[in-house]
């Protein structure tokens, strides 16, 4: 069974194509009914329209296969929070559509998703909205975000930066929160009764984004290289060794052709 990332795993994060292997690795799953479930941390774009992109792609993923955090956001924001939410156009716009209240004035959740050009007024108002008492809420914690290649500060590190400024916790809606897998896990018990987090292998190009709260929960980690690290020595010699993943590929052919 099978956990599996989306951008820098299956598609590469500047052209948004699909990754060598990445489409004969979902045909394989399809072919020999093994169940899996796509997670991914995207939020710029409605949730159908994203697994529609994916499929438009030569991915054909089905729906029960699929999960991001949008489908699990309700979970965490009540629907009298206000929002102060930071991140892309098309994610306020899709939050707008979904019916949640943007509010830059009393907000009682901050809510941070990714873009690559956060300024420090912007900073500079998430903090003075959380230290009057606004919840703050990652739609997912990862490490690093790449676009034109280029390596921005993830969701995660703004998470870490606003923590050690206000001394405020955090929760986390997409992975690797907890709460986010087990929700996958439900799902794919649906294709397999009974799965188990120590049943799955989950595959990512996010060390600390994705794998090492996997790993954590008892999965077993593959970590691919067609994503945010140009190669493992960029981050593995940093980890402790309960963090190492179990394997490295260098992208979904190799992981395909090790099956």
């Amino acid at each position: 069974m099978f956990f599996i990332d989306v951008q820098g795993t299956l598609i590469d994060d500047n052209d948004k194509q699909p990754i060598c292997g990445a489409v004969g690795f979902i045909e394989h799953l399809n072919a020999s009914n093994i169940p899996y479930m796509v997670i991914t941390n995207s939020t710029k774009y409605a949730s159908s329209d994203f697994l529609a992109y994916l499929n438009s792609i030569g991915l054909n993923i089905p729906k029960e296969h699929y999960l991001d955090p949008l489908m699990v956001l309700e979970g965490h924001i009540n629907p009298k929070d206000k929002i102060a939410a930071y991140g892309s156009q098309p994610f306020l716009d899709v939050l707008t559509s979904m019916g949640y209240t943007l509010d830059y004035v009393r907000p009682t959740v901050v809510l941070i998703a990714i873009k690559e050009d956060f300024n420090a007024d912007e900073y500079a108002q998430m903090i003075e909205f959380i230290l009057t008492g606004a919840r703050l809420i990652g739609m997912h914690e990862t490490s690093l975000y790449v676009k034109n290649h280029k390596r921005y500060p993830g969701v995660g590190a703004i998470l870490k930066m606003l923590e050690f400024a206000t001394s405020a916790n955090y929760t986390v809606v997409g992975k690797p929160s907890k709460a986010f897998f087990d929700e996958a896990l439900t799902q794919i018990g649906k294709q397999h009764e009974g799965a188990r987090f120590e049943d799955i292998t989950i595959i990512s190009d996010d060390m600390s984004g994705d794998l090492i709260g996997a790993q954590a929960l008892g999965m077993k980690g593959v970590f691919v290289l067609s994503g945010k690290y140009r190669n493992a020595e960029e981050i593995l010699p940093q980890l402790d060794a309960k963090e190492q993943p179990s394997a490295v590929y260098s992208d979904m052919q190799e992981v395909l052709e090790s099956l």
